[in-house]
This record gives structure tokens, C-alpha cells and sequence, in this order.
């Protein structure tokens, strides 16, 4: 035998451990597209402003009940029709199930009242709990 060519298998190695470097490399980047997909896809899912104008809204209703309602009676109807239509709205809209209420009465000399406030729309689902200080 007269001298075997190295030279040659080298070449060929060194051909497959790039490509399997090429392989890997495209496996690598493939994932971390698909790892960026579905990051922005829960950044696009999460209703942020939806809960944010949900809060905004059942504060303002407190506000009305506290400052327009009278202190025996109250107005059970009036708070009952607005929880109803924001119930509504919310599941219209938004595919949410909303809930919320407020303790204690707006009437007792506690100076604080607390508000639970409850947003599912399948994806996500928020609970919150919120003390409004006034004073008495």
C-alpha cells in the first residue's frame, strides 16, 4: 500500500462537522422564533386596558352609590341594573365574566370600604381587592 490519501477524509470530516454545526444552528434559531411567538402572543392576550377600564368603572359606580344614594334606603335597584349592564357589556364585548362587590355598606362610619373585583375571559383571570379610604 502505498500511502493512503489523509487529505481526502479530512476534507470530509471537517464537511460533516459543518454541517452538523449548520444543523444545530438552524434547530437553535427555530426555537427562539418560536420562543418569541408565543411570548408576543401572551403580551397580546393579557386585556390589560380591558381590566384597567373595568376598575375604572366599578370605582366610579362605588363613587355614585356613596355620594347619590340615600343612607337608609340605599338604591338597590340603581345598583343592581348598573351591575347587571356592566355584567353584559363585558361578556358581550369582551368574552368576560365580571363580578364584583362592595362591603361594607357605603353608610358605616368604618372610613374604608373594600372592593373585590373578579374578570375571567378564559385566557386570563384576574382578582383584585381594593380598600377606598374616605373620610367620614
Amino acid at each position: 500500500m502505498e500511502g493512503v490519501n489523509a487529505e481526502g477524509q479530512w476534507i470530509i470530516m471537517m464537511g460533516f462537522l459543518v454541517s452538523l454545526g449548520i444543523f444545530f444552528l438552524a434547530v437553535i434559531i427555530s426555537q427562539s422564533t418560536l420562543v418569541g411567538q408565543t411570548t408576543a402572543e401572551g403580551v397580546l392576550e393579557f386585556p390589560k386596558n380591558d381590566i384597567q377600564d373595568l376598575r375604572h368603572d366599578i370605582l366610579k359606580v362605588e363613587n355614585f352609590e356613596r355620594t347619590n344614594c340615600p343612607p337608609i334606603s340605599g338604591c338597590p335597584t340603581i345598583m343592581s341594573n348598573i351591575s347587571q349592564e356592566i355584567q353584559q357589556i363585558a361578556l358581550y364585548r369582551k368574552s368576560a365574566i365580571v363580578n364584583y362587590t362592595f362591603s361594607p355598606s357605603p353608610w358605616v362610619d368604618s372610613g374604608k370600604r373594600v372592593v373585590d373585583i373578579h374578570y375571567n375571559n378564559g385566557v386570563t383571570v384576574y382578582d383584585e381587592e381594593t380598600q377606598i379610604l374616605y373620610a367620614t
